[in-house]
């Protein structure tokens, strides 16, 4: 068994991480949940970035958060342990994925279980294999669901299909993932790679502010009035209209031909 990692590269303007523990179906102990935190905070910030993709090594995506080894025996934690730490890991994960600017991919194939599974559907866009599983273990293993399960499944799938997930345990495969509306797509088996890459080139050349802005007003959406979505709406069109992709877009607009887009 190995420790697993977490591995990042620029190709461009598009950042890949890859979730490396294949032997343990990916799932993240505390320096990998620690790792993924440090490279998503910095891709937040990183102005040359205009996308990021998040896959699993091997066969899975991602089987969650590694309770075996973080509960193995040795001192036994103070008290408030989770407390204390799941909001800067575990938690900090899903809201730089459903928070920053820039646009997320995850591409999953086999399991995406637990924060696995909460990691996929934080993220703008997931195309999953039609055989993927997808699958909410928490009261299964007698403790209650966090990583933002609670609010992610029911705004995506509905209350009835949530508690299916939560408190029946049931698991959804691919194809029924992106019939409930979980994830973006669903390909055969050997269409991911392709499918991800062709959802990311066009991401990628973007108009990377404005999906940006975007992102943030839909978010903000989810909790506001029509009024304060509007005015949201409002100020954030002010400022994508201060960019050069904004100028560019009219330009092609008038000139009838496709935009190049900068990202600034």
């Amino acid at each position: 068994m190995t420790d697993g990692s977490v591995t990042t590269s620029d190709a461009g303007p598009v950042l890949r991480i890859t979730l490396d523990r294949p032997d343990r179906r990916n799932s993240l102990n505390h320096r990998m949940i620690d790792d993924l935190v440090a490279s998503l905070t910095a891709a937040a910030r990183d102005d040359s970035l205009r996308a990021v993709v998040i896959t699993g090594a091997g066969a899975d995506f991602c089987a969650g958060a590694d309770w075996v080894s973080t509960n193995s025996p040795g001192v036994r934690p103070r008290t408030g342990d989770l407390l204390r730490r799941v909001p800067h890991g575990a938690h900090r994960i899903v809201e730089l994925v459903a928070t920053m600017h820039l646009p997320v991919v995850c591409a999953v194939r086999g399991w995406a279980v637990g924060l696995g599974c909460n990691l996929a559907l934080a993220a703008d866009f997931t195309i999953a294999e039609t055989s993927a599983l997808f699958w909410e273990p928490f009261v299964d293993r007698g403790f209650s669901p966090d990583s933002g399960s609670t609010w992610l499944l029911p705004r995506l799938a509905g209350v009835a299909r949530a508690k299916r997930m939560l408190l029946l345990g049931e698991k959804v495969s691919g194809a029924e993932a992106a019939d409930w509306g979980l994830v973006h797509s669903a390909v055969n088996d050997d269409e991911l790679d392709a499918a991800t890459e062709e959802l990311v080139a066009r991401l990628a050349a973007g108009a990377t502010v404005a999906i940006g802005l975007a992102k943030q007003a839909i978010a903000y959406a989810q909790a506001a009035t029509l009024t304060q979505a509007m005015n949201q709406e409002l100020s954030n069109l002010e400022l994508s209209c201060r960019t050069a992709d904004f100028k560019e877009g009219l330009a092609a607009f008038t000139q009838l031909r496709d935009p190049d887009f900068t990202g600034r």
